[in-house]
C-alpha cells in the first residue's frame, strides 16, 4: 500500500531553480508549501550509486533526515541502447568541463561513440526519471518514468536543455530541442513519473 502524503510541507531535494519551478507547478493543485535544498542550506550529497533510483534515494533521504520533513528527489538521464545504456547516471558527467557543463560536447560524444561502433539505425534511446519521496522515518516511495525515442543527427532546436536537441520522442516529428518547454513537460519522462507520484501519494 502506497503511503499518502498528508503534510503541508515538502522539501524538493535540489539546487536547480528550473527543476524546482517545474515541480512546484505540478504540485500547485495540492496546496503544498515547497522549499528546496538551497532554502535549508543543505549541501549536495555524493551520488555514489549506479542506478537512477539509488541516487534519487540518496538525495531524498539526506534532505528528509536534515530537515525532519518529507523530501522529494529525482535522478534522471538518457540511456542509449546501442551503448549498453550509457551514459545513464553519468548523463551530466559527459558534459563536465573545467568551465562548467557543455552539452554540445556531450551530444557530440554520444554521436561519436555510436559512429565508432557503426551502430545500426535507428539509434533507440530513453529519457528516464526516477522520483523518490522519502519521509524522516526512513520510508520511501519510488516512481519511475520513461520517454522512449530515437536519437537524431545533426542536432535540431535550441529549446530545452541537455541532450534535448538530439532526442526525438516516439510519436513526434520534433526533437525535445524543438518543442515548446511546457509542451515537452506534459509528455516527458518526468511527467510520466509525476503522474504516478500524484496518483500514488497525492490524489
Amino acid at each position: 500500500m502506497t503511503r499518502r502524503f498528508d503534510g503541508g510541507k515538502l522539501v524538493v531535494a535540489t539546487h536547480n531553480t528550473g527543476k524546482l519551478e517545474e515541480i512546484s507547478a505540478l504540485l500547485e493543485p495540492f496546496e503544498v508549501s515547497i522549499t528546496s535544498n538551497s532554502d535549508h542550506g543543505l549541501p549536495e550529497p555524493d551520488e555514489t550509486e549506479d542506478t537512477f533510483v539509488g541516487n534519487a534515494r540518496i538525495k531524498a533521504h539526506a534532505a528528509a533526515q536534515a530537515t525532519g520533513l518529507p523530501a522529494l528527489a529525482d535522478d534522471s538521464g538518457i540511456t542509449i541502447d546501442a551503448l549498453g545504456g550509457k551514459p545513464g547516471v553519468h548523463t551530466a558527467d559527459w558534459a563536465e568541463t573545467p568551465n562548467g557543463r557543455d552539452f554540445m560536447m556531450a551530444m557530440q560524444r554520444a554521436h561519436d561513440e555510436l559512429e565508432a561502433i557503426n551502430a545500426p539505425h535507428p539509434h533507440r534511446a530513453q529519457f528516464c526519471c526516477t522520483l523518490v519521496l522519502a519521509w524522516p522515518d526512513g520510508h520511501d516511495e519510488v516512481f519511475p518514468g520513461v520517454m522512449p525515442g530515437t536519437l537524431v543527427w545533426p542536432m535540431r532546436g535550441d529549446q530545452g536543455h541537455g541532450y534535448d536537441p538530439i532526442f526525438q520522442p516516439d510519436g513526434y516529428t520534433q526533437t525535445f530541442g524543438e518543442m515548446d518547454r511546457w509542451e515537452k513537460n506534459k509528455i516527458s519522462h518526468r511527467a510520466d513519473a509525476f503522474a504516478k507520484l500524484v496518483k500514488g501519494c497525492f490524489a
